[in-house]
């Protein structure tokens, strides 16, 4: 898997990007990072320069990611996952749990939301898909319907200028098929919940859920950021990251 590597610190940070990103999608937080800290950022398997994985399926995924984190050899990494990168570093958190002890999940659904569960409806879903995400112009129409998701100078949709769409899709069609959170019940680590004030409401009760499951995480509200608080808000979110 692609890796690129922010800073030369001691304290060790891992980001997994969520749906339609990359490695990238972390490099914001550059200018914040501590003297003693390292960010790695990874490419997802089958995402930016990463090869596909060897199987389409979440366990086969999960097990490459945590292969990826162990190689690190570092005892006390904290993870950073972004939307469903946030359920990826869940699924492979078992395989390297000694390896890390704090996630921080930014904007985190806890269920796939109808509008998710359209595009991979049988039958006309993936038309849906390509027709929303593969078009110009159906980009840009989603971009302007979701202004109140986002701040002005931000676009929801631009990372699916540039990504391979059949693998786009498979991860959709895995994550809406996961399951309940209820497998992650059992995760001991320290956990931060950071979401965009004007984020999605399905985010908003994902948060209520997920604090349900873990009544000792903590929760962050950034009050300027919708769904993209790593570009939005990315000053708050340093400071939750790196000093709290």
């Amino acid at each position: 898997m692609f890796t690129k590597c922010y800073g030369h610190g001691e304290r060790i940070y891992v980001g997994l990007h969520g749906w339609s990103g990359d490695h990238s999608t972390f490099a914001p937080l550059e200018r914040y990072l501590p003297d003693d800290s390292r960010l790695y950022s990874l490419d997802l398997p089958g995402c930016g320069q990463s090869p596909p994985p060897a199987g389409w399926k979440l366990e086969s995924i999960a097990e490459e990611i945590a292969s990826e984190i162990a190689a690190l050899g570092a005892d006390r990494i904290t993870i950073v996952g972004n939307c469903s990168g946030g359920l990826l570093a869940l699924l492979a958190l078992p395989h390297v749990t000694n390896h890390v002890e704090r996630l921080v999940l930014i904007d985190p659904f806890a269920f796939a939301p109808w509008y998710f569960r359209i595009f991979v409806a049988h039958g006309w879903g993936r038309y849906a898909y390509y027709s929303t995400f593969a078009n110009p112009i159906g980009r840009w129409l989603t971009n302007v319907s979701l202004k109140r998701r986002r701040v002005e100078d931000s676009h929801l949709t631009s990372s699916f200028q540039s990504v391979n769409h059949e693998t786009t899709y498979r991860y959709l069609e895995l994550l809406v098929g996961m399951g309940s959170i209820n497998q992650f019940a059992d995760v001991r680590q320290s956990i931060d919940l950071v979401y965009g004030a004007r984020t999605f409401g399905a985010v908003k009760q994902s948060i209520e859920l997920w604090r349900s499951l873990w009544p000792r995480a903590r929760a962050w509200e950034l009050e300027r950021a919708g769904h993209l608080p790593i570009e939005e808000a990315t000053e708050a979110l340093a400071e939750i990251l790196f000093t709290r």
